[in-house]
């Protein structure tokens, strides 16, 4: 009997802990998933990404008595506004409303404080330009990156609102959607969080593209849409329907006769950088996307000046045709460096405090064309280099401008007072982290904002708000004409119309991809038209606009293209939105 006893208890313990071990782990495992689900933060409404679209529809869906969370993949808000660009492109002051011109009347208040005047007396800063603030006008329009950050924090503390800073999306498989509606977004952290309508404010695209959106890169055919300033623009003069005047190759391009090979006059030695040998077929479509470059920051204020720095891997032969297109001008009428005109090839907008908005200029500048191609579809690490690798390029023009003996001697000494801000962002160097990203991914909803829209030839009925800026691009490329020489494709400045309506289906997905997503900068518009809605006033109109649809849908049970057009349109009258 003790032997047989002891064999069944040999036989029974192990099946017991066994058993013990099995409901030990399924409850471990059930707290864990329980753990998991405590840990998303819910919220009615999630916006990722903050640009100055996704602090507005922040900002707006507080105001709607939303609950709401702003997660911003950097340590910084505000995108491109309080990223360098402070010389706004508006195209028509009257078009802007809402939180929008809320922003540029806070703008004017904080220059109204004398303590915000440190480097200069308020009397002697000159506003000009486009920008320039009428008398008795209660906006301004220019402003240091700083000083937009500072009133982009005053206003989203009044409201309530959950911040999250540097937390990015798992683009391969952070988005859980369940019946064509997003059921909650994970981070590389882990973090989730879970919302009744999304809303993508990146310059990007990723959570549309993750969300399984249909999305356009690049430029579209003339054909796909019944346009003529899309696709390939190669060097000629171009006309658009109703006569208005597209400079594509007047502006922003090299001087007559600058040669794009390594060796001057042999082709057999190669082409030099980013030069391509053919530009393409005019009016085609292709994949390439307009420039990116950094809005320079700078000062000639020289205890807030940081000398422009060689960087470590400097490439000499990436300035070729800048040395170049300076020693071709012989007095040439096309010369703008000279004569008269700035001798830097930068439009040098200043901004208060002895500071400035620096952007592009002619053939060769600030835009690194060429080298964004593969951006909007790069991962997370290939950005970072990609954006390192414009820094760099950048860092280095400056310091070729302002060092290399082969620049004329005058431009050398204008390059040599100017240098970046050591009180305006996080850097040591003075350099900025965002990327001007002009352009990305673009929606393809049930309605595509192009080229008729600009020029009045059709017009949205469910506008959203207003856009009024030239239909602009800038380079994609550099290509070898047909006499042998170097020129720059893509330029387009198309102008002359008046501020015309955004449709609010051009923000909203094809109901059978995305219920409860909204997107109102990477919005459904083709190149052209991207060009002219693309402005920091329009994208902080499109963001409020798009929270107020958002608390619609929330309310009413309904997916964000169901909404009512007449109750969104009644609400976005009463917050002082311009419709027409």
């Amino acid at each position: 009997m003790c032997n047989k006893t002891m064999v069944a208890r040999q036989l029974v313990l192990p099946k017991i802990f066994s058993i013990l071990f099995l409901v030990f782990f399924v409850c471990f495992s059930a707290q864990g998933q329980s753990n998991k689900i405590t840990k998303a933060e819910k919220f009615d409404i999630v916006v990722y990404g903050g640009t100055s679209a996704g602090v507005a529809a922040a900002i707006q869906s507080s105001r709607m008595g939303k609950s709401v969370v702003l997660i911003e993949p950097t340590n910084r808000i505000g995108g491109l506004t309080t990223g360098g660009l402070g010389q706004t492109d508006i195209g028509n002051k009257q078009a802007i409303g809402g939180i929008s011109r809320e922003f540029y009347e806070n703008i004017k208040k904080y220059y109204d404080v004398p303590k915000n005047w440190k480097w200069e007396k308020k009397s002697d800063y000159i506003d000009s330009g486009q920008t320039r603030t009428e008398k008795g006008e209660a906006s301004m329009w220019t402003f240091e990156p700083s000083a937009a950050l500072a009133v982009y924090k005053s206003m989203m503390e009044k409201e309530n609102i959950k911040m999250v800073y540097n937390e990015r999306l798992n683009r391969n498989t952070g988005v859980e959607k369940i019946k064509g509606s997003i059921q909650s977004i994970t981070m590389e952290s882990g973090k989730t969080y879970v919302g009744k309508v999304y809303l993508d404010a990146t310059y990007e695209g990723d959570l549309m593209a993750a969300a399984g959106v249909s999305y356009a890169i690049g430029r579209e055919s003339n054909k796909e849409y019944g346009e003529t300033l899309n696709g390939v623009q190669p060097n000629n003069y171009n006309v658009s329907l109703i006569n208005l005047v597209s400079k594509n190759a007047a502006n922003h391009n090299f001087i007559q006769r600058v040669d794009p090979y390594i060796v001057k006059g042999k082709p057999e030695s190669g082409l030099l950088p980013n030069v391509n040998e053919k530009p393409g077929v005019e009016g085609e479509g292709d994949d390439k996307i307009q420039a990116y470059c950094f809005r320079m920051c700078l000062t000639d204020q020289p205890d807030n000046r940081i000398p422009f720095k060689k960087p470590t891997n400097y490439n000499e032969l990436e300035y070729e045709l800048l040395f170049r297109n300076y020693e071709a001008h012989n007095g040439s009428v096309r010369n703008m460096y000279y004569k008269g005109g700035p001798l830097l090839p930068l439009i040098n907008s200043g901004m208060p405090n002895r500071k400035t908005d620096s952007n592009n200029r002619f053939g060769f500048s600030t835009d690194y064309i060429g080298k964004n191609y593969t951006y909007p579809e790069a991962s997370y690490a290939e950005r970072v280099k990609i954006i390192e690798d414009h820094r760099n390029y950048q860092m280095g023009l400056m310091w070729t401008l302002a060092n290399h003996p082969r620049i004329p001697e005058e431009v050398r000494n204008e390059a040599s007072k100017w240098g970046t801000a050591k009180d305006e962002f996080e850097r040591e160097d003075g350099w900025q982290q965002q990327l001007y990203v002009r352009e990305a991914r673009r929606m393809i909803s049930d309605y595509v904002m192009t080229q008729r829209n600009c020029e009045g030839l059709e017009v949205a009925e469910d506008v959203i708000g207003l856009a009024a800026y030239t239909m602009d691009s800038h380079n994609t490329q550099r290509y070898v004409d047909a006499n042998g020489y170097v020129q720059n494709e893509g330029n387009v400045e198309a102008h002359g119309f008046d501020p015309y309506p955004i449709s609010y289906k051009s923000l909203v997905p094809k109901k059978e991809e995305c219920e409860n997503l909204i997107v109102p900068v990477c919005l459904s518009a083709t190149h052209i038209a991207f060009g002219s809605i693309r402005m920091e006033p329009v994208f902080m109109v499109l963001g409020e606009s798009a929270a107020t649809a958002a608390s619609l849908a929330i309310d009413s049970g309904k997916s964000v293209q169901d909404v009512s057009y007449e109750s969104l349109k009644s609400i976005l009258l009463k917050n002082g939105q311009h419709l027409e």
